[in-house]
């Protein structure tokens, strides 16, 4: 029976979520301000039209039937595709920090590639649930998914964004099982992937760096393990209970991206451990509200699109951190609701409208 409204608890849990990044935000953003070239107002500017505007999307992708996503999964992926491939257009993409991943649009950027995880999601959850009857074969189970990880990664790998190529795969494996995939299968893929991984190592310097760098940080300490090392500085100087809002040393021409990828970093150092526990169990708790909107869908569509978005919003996360506390190679992935990102912010809040309008048909 449809219940008719949203899930209160889920949108609570996001609006705390939003309002904790725009507090952390506003602290991290602070250490800019020692930094030539860079001011406040044009990071906080982007950041804001990225919130407006995903609100705004929030509220429709609410109001839209979960069908429309089946009907037009095909067309939206590949909208995502040709987006993130006219960052290879000199006129319009911009290149940061070596990696090619944003489009210029007059003052703005955006990053295309977030509506290529959309795209992802939404079409790979239509083929599983076309599928589903199917999935035990190689055929039409894991060999789709194969397919296009190796389309969608050599797309991200040319820029590169390794860090989205493995949010998209491990997305991907978890709508896989959570359709009933086979484990056998899983563990064969997992098999390749792990041989591809070795010989893009071999190939590409750039990821053989950070793999060297994960298994001893302290090998190149003014280098590839600057970060790192500055991060497990800021985390340790944090203690129990942090030194306080805006505090924070390491964010002062020490950390790399103390607004972008090194954030969390930064949070710790100013409310310790408490503080980042606090932080990590709101989002486990948005996590497990998420996926229980999704066992209650209507739909075997609806169910594993709730899946997918909600996993790919908590895998992108939890990467971050991870790479912050150096359990996890650098990836350069924000952290979601709080990291700068106009574009991952905007599309995150768009895939909980969906998640949203889900729950309105929800069980």
């Amino acid at each position: 029976m449809s219940s008719k409204t949203i899930d209160r608890p889920f949108l609570i849990l996001t609006i705390t979520l939003v309002l904790a990044g725009i507090f952390i935000f506003s602290s991290a953003s602070l250490g800019l301000l020692a930094r030539e070239g860079i001011t406040f107002a044009g990071v906080a500017t982007n950041q804001a039209f990225g919130l407006l505007l995903g609100i705004v999307l929030l509220v429709i992708a609410t109001r839209i039937p979960y069908q429309f996503w089946n009907r037009y999964a095909l067309y939206i992926l590949l909208g995502g595709i040709l987006l993130t491939l006219l960052v290879f257009v000199p006129e319009l993409g911009f290149s940061h920090g070596g990696a090619t991943r944003w489009l210029t649009l007059g003052s703005f950027s955006f990053q295309p590639a977030e509506v290529l995880k959309l795209g992802f999601v939404v079409y790979f959850a239509a083929w599983l649930s076309g599928a589903r009857h199917r999935l035990g074969t190689i055929r039409y189970g894991i060999l789709p998914l194969a397919i296009l990880l190796v389309i969608i990664g050599g797309i991200l790998i040319l820029q590169p964004d390794i860090g989205t190529f493995l949010v998209i795969a491990a997305t991907g494996v978890v709508m896989f099982i959570a359709a009933g995939g086979k484990w056998r299968h899983i563990f064969s893929f997992g098999a390749v992937a792990l041989g591809g991984l070795g010989i893009l190592a071999l190939i590409l310097p750039y990821i053989k760096t950070r793999l060297l760098t994960f298994i001893n940080p302290a090998l190149d300490p003014l280098g590839a393990g600057y970060q790192i090392q500055q991060s497990l500085i800021a985390i340790g100087s944090g203690k129990f209970f942090g030194r306080g809002f805006g505090q924070s040393v390491q964010k002062f021409n020490f950390l790399p991206e103390p607004v972008g990828d090194s954030i969390f970093a930064v949070f710790a150092e100013e409310w310790g451990f408490v503080g980042a526990v606090i932080l990590v169990i709101a989002f486990v708790l948005f996590s497990l509200r998420g996926y229980k909107i999704a066992s209650g869908a209507p739909t075997y569509f609806s169910g594993l699109l709730a899946t997918g978005l909600v996993t790919i919003i908590i895998v992108q996360s939890f990467i971050n951190i991870a790479a912050m506390l150096g359990v996890f190679p650098l990836t350069g992935e924000p952290l979601i609701f709080v990291s700068q990102g106009g574009s991952a912010l905007m599309l995150a809040l768009l895939e909980v409208g969906i998640v949203l309008g889900i729950s309105k048909t929800s069980r």
